[in-house]
């Protein structure tokens, strides 16, 4: 299938950038962003950059050389989705606050949310792109609600994950270290694999250009993750033997990653891995593992977990104490203000009794003066009398 309209519904964080840099690089494809947050839309068509409503070192430039030439941004999603032969999903999947798989598994309502959309207002057959990470097997279910709406629209589901990292987005998307692609084993979903491989070969070489089935596509972005934060976890407790033995931990980390089976990478020390992808994506790799009966395999992941949320819980606290500090600071100075003020009044109260000896010393010299005056007019009187 010859691509030439391509819609993407989500326009975070990966959707935007993402969308931007395709249109950029294939001015030969429509690239329509659509989202039903107006707010957001706006602010990408924002003729101001730092309007945008995401800031990556490059990314004001690419978009302003496509945007109104084949890269648009639209509240419009059911003439997107009807327009496009190919539809990127990239919308949020947040941990499960509720039900099976609360605090651990990815709730995917926004992703079935978007799969309904699309088999409500498709007309013609379409290629479907998960772009949001998500976890192994969600492809099954996408397509279940496609195929269920008995219009007759054929859909081929690939698997597209992103690998961008905060700060370098951009550059991720220029000069990735992959290109990641999972489809269907069968020769329409190999058709629909090459027509995603002829957009990104527009600029990134085929050897970076991996195609592999749905199900390695969907595990291998969580797994990426999981072993990040596996790296950062180690160093972090090798951290603590570090300062028990006398041993340096960055010059330690500098050894290891020299090696080329190791590399330098995720290596620095730090309290826990911070940010949120990491913690969520593990969580969603122990609940998948858990669901399958895999009791070691998630016991093994979860150890990674139970060290990071340790370190937020340290943190929390002495977030705490450090809050609880800054209150009984607040309330010392709120005390002196009040000392402060009080002390203010007196002095003015002060002031104002000086005043007021001031002005009864002013009428008291006045006074003393109008009888002296009095006095020495009643002398000359006496003297002119007396003569």
């Amino acid at each position: 299938m010859t691509i030439k309209n391509i819609c993407c519904i989500g326009a975070g964080y990966v959707g935007g950038p993402t969308m931007a840099v395709i249109a950029q690089k294939c001015p030969h494809i429509k690239v329509t962003v659509v989202d039903v947050n107006e707010q957001r839309i706006n602010a990408w068509n924002s003729a101001n950059d730092e309007d945008l409503p995401i800031y990556e070192p490059g990314l004001a430039e690419v978009v302003k050389e496509a945007r109104g030439r084949n890269l648009f941004f639209s509240t419009d999603v059911e003439k997107a989705i009807d327009e496009a032969e190919m539809i990127f999903i990239s919308v949020n999947t947040p941990t499960k606050t509720y039900g099976a798989g609360k605090g651990m598994a990815a709730d995917l309502k926004y992703i079935e949310l978007c799969a309904r959309q699309i088999a409500k207002v498709a007309k013609s057959d379409k290629i479907v792109v998960e772009k949001s990470t998500l976890p192994v097997r969600t492809a099954s279910a996408i397509k279940e609600i496609l195929t269920n709406t008995g219009n007759g629209v054929r859909y081929q589901i690939l698997s597209n994950p992103e690998f961008l990292a905060e700060g370098t987005a951009v550059a991720d998307l220029f000069q990735p270290d992959r290109v990641l692609i999972g489809g269907d084993t069968t020769p329409e979903g190999q058709q629909a694999i090459q027509s995603l491989v002829e957009i990104y070969s527009n600029w990134v070489p085929m050897d970076k250009i991996l195609t592999t089935n749905l199900w390695s596509s969907e595990l291998s972005k969580l797994t990426a993750n999981a072993f990040l934060a596996q790296r950062v976890s180690s160093i972090n407790a090798l951290s603590e033997l570090c300062e028990k033995t006398g041993a340096d931990v960055n010059e330690v980390a500098q050894a290891i990653g020299l090696d080329s089976r190791i590399g330098p990478k995720f290596l620095k020390a730090s309290v826990g891995f911070g940010g949120s992808c990491f913690q969520k994506d593990i969580l969603n790799l122990v609940y998948i593992a858990k669901s399958y009966g895999l009791d070691e395999v998630a016991t093994y992941w979860e150890q990674v977990v139970l060290q990071e949320l340790a370190v937020q819980m340290v943190l929390q606290v002495v977030q705490e104490l450090a809050e609880q500090t800054e209150l009984q600071v607040q309330a010392v100075l709120q005390e002196l203000a009040v000392a402060q003020e009080h002390q203010v009044q007196v002095v003015q109260m002060a002031l104002q009794e000086l005043l007021a000896l001031q002005e009864q010393a002013v009428k008291m010299v006045f006074l003393l003066d109008k009888y002296i005056t009095l006095t020495k007019v009643r002398i000359v009187m006496f003297r002119v009398i007396k003569f």
